[in-house]
């Protein structure tokens, strides 16, 4: 759900064309007097929701918004949390030092619009997945910017909800055909426990690189936006840093996902010092990407990734749950 590389030109752009013309006509009423909608360009990168790039022309100059709509019926009923809930978390990152766009409408309950919609100020850099001689240095930032979220000091009255699990061990079901059936069982049986105590934290809840926007190259490599604040919780850092990993041994193998939290910790960060606490939320996060790890891959295909077929991906998924094991229940 994330605004990335500029596509083609929107097929909707026509202001008469079916689910497009309501929300233009309520975009164009959010506008300045004298400014008007100049050009639309789908984004790639969103799996959720639908991305556009809106380029605004006035008396003042140009500038540049994001819109999100909820097109699938799924994520359409649950807009009015989900859009509200990052309506609100934009404006409390506004002035932070978290790099997040700002807010300036929504309408969740699609009032006006063809679908529940968001409209924001478009954040410079470009969502970066590629398997290149950067990604290592890209996680690093990734950690430090982690840290960062966490560390927001947030009024009691501003708190977002607790978080939620994503999967629990009645809904896991091991890949078809896998070879290792006894550590699916083992790592279900982790999540059927209690979770853990832990202390509450501001949390991303959806923090991975598909969510970062990156400037520059080498040493003025920057991470320039952390985006789609949809899901956004209070509840353990473990939680996001598992899912930060999750992804990463997704995307460049599992040595990546498996040091992220000493990079995290690294930048300092405070993870669970116990181990299987650590482990439990770790397992969490992993066992919701199965069977099925390359549902989450659309989005990267469209960013080049078309190495990550749903053997790889299923192949990596498994591997990591094995290396958490070997990690994490060591003597």
């Amino acid at each position: 759900m994330t605004p990335a590389d500029p596509a083609l030109p929107d097929p909707d752009e026509d202001r008469s064309a079916p689910g497009w013309a309501a929300t233009r006509a309520w975009v164009a009423g959010r506008l300045a007097t004298g400014e008007r909608i100049e050009a639309v360009t789908r984004l790639r990168g969103g799996w959720t929701s639908r991305m556009r790039r809106l380029e605004i022309a006035g008396p003042a100059g140009r500038r540049t918004l994001v819109l999100r709509s909820f097109v699938k019926p799924f994520y359409a009923r649950h807009a009015r949390g989900l859009l509200h809930r990052e309506a609100d978390v934009l404006r409390l990152l506004a002035g932070t030092e978290v790099p997040a766009a700002g807010f300036v409408a929504v309408d969740a309950a699609a009032r006006h619009c063809d679908h529940p919609s968001l409209l924001m100020t478009l954040l410079p850099g470009t969502v970066r997945v590629t398997d290149d001689a950067e990604a290592d240095r890209r996680a690093g930032l990734l950690a430090r910017q982690l840290v960062a979220v966490h560390g927001l000091s947030v009024p009691a009255a501003e708190r977002p909800r607790d978080y939620e699990a994503w999967t629990s061990a009645e809904r896991v079901r091991p890949p078809a055909g896998t070879g290792r059936p006894e550590l699916w069982r083992r790592a279900v049986d982790v999540i059927r426990r209690d979770p853990p105590a832990y202390r509450p934290r501001f949390l991303h809840r959806d923090f991975h690189p598909g969510n970062v926007l990156f400037t520059g190259s080498g040493a003025g490599l920057r991470i320039s936006g952390v985006v789609d604040w949809v899901e956004t919780s209070w509840g353990p850092a473990d939680l996001d840093v598992a899912h930060c990993s999750t992804t990463l041994a997704l995307l460049y193998g599992v040595p990546a996902g498996m040091t992220f939290a000493d990079r995290y910790a690294a930048a300092g960060g405070v993870l669970a010092g116990d181990r299987a606490a650590h482990l439990h939320w770790r397992l969490l996060d992993a066992l919701a990407f199965a069977p099925d790890a390359e549902k989450v891959a659309g989005p990267w295909h469209d960013l080049g990734r078309t190495d990550l077929t749903p053997a790889v991906l299923t192949g990596r998924l498994e591997d990591y749950v094995q290396a958490l094991f070997d990690r994490y229940e060591r003597t």
